[in-house]
């Protein structure tokens, strides 16, 4: 009795809903992405997602909590979890952690979505962000550490965006430049 092999097991691939996120906002700490999505998604009328804030209230965890049990590796490999989810399941506007696009299953993730990169400056950024609670900026300089993360970065997020936006703008002005750019793909 001849016996026929098994066939060869299904490529894997992430499930999806079939939904697209209305936008994906990227970049630096400090551009403004929490602030300019929520008031996107109130233009457009959808809900928001702030993937920062979903990873943890989905952990439990403070991101400096998980950074400093699991480091910056560990916490990586569940923001990408995070990303990944919100990405395939959302409809809305979503932000994405500054160093979320450090991550190749993010960066994969992004492929054929709507992402706006919210370019800011380093004096602007750092003046954001200067006084809170950053993990990465946890150096004797900060505002040194911040030039040198955002110049280290600039290219992925670049890499991975369907348009930019100068983020140093006030964020309505901002919101307003993503829904100019969201209004010309569309036609």
């Amino acid at each position: 009795m001849t016996q026929t092999p098994d066939p060869a097991p299904p490529t894997p691939t992430r499930p999806t809903s079939g939904r697209r996120p209305a936008a994906v906002l990227v970049g630096f700490m400090g551009a403004g992405k929490s602030t300019v999505g929520r008031i996107l998604a109130d233009r457009l009328g959808v809900d928001f997602v702030d993937t920062d804030v979903e990873l943890v209230r989905r952990t439990g965890r403070s991101i400096p909590e998980i950074f400093e049990s699991d480091g910056v590796e560990g916490f990586r490999v569940i923001e990408e979890n995070v990303v990944t989810d919100v990405l395939d399941n959302h409809g809305g506007v979503v932000s994405l952690g500054g160093g979320a696009v450090t991550t190749a299953g993010v960066r994969e993730a992004l492929t054929d979505q709507r992402v706006a990169y919210l370019n800011v400056s380093p004096e602007r950024g750092y003046a954001r962000v200067s006084g809170t609670d950053r993990p990465l900026l946890a150096t004797e300089d900060p505002a040194a550490r911040y030039a040198e993360l955002l110049a280290e970065r600039t290219g992925t997020y670049a890499s991975v965006c369907s348009f930019e936006v100068d983020a140093d703008a006030d964020p309505e002005t901002v919101a307003d430049a993503i829904v100019a750019q969201l209004a010309r793909e569309l036609m």
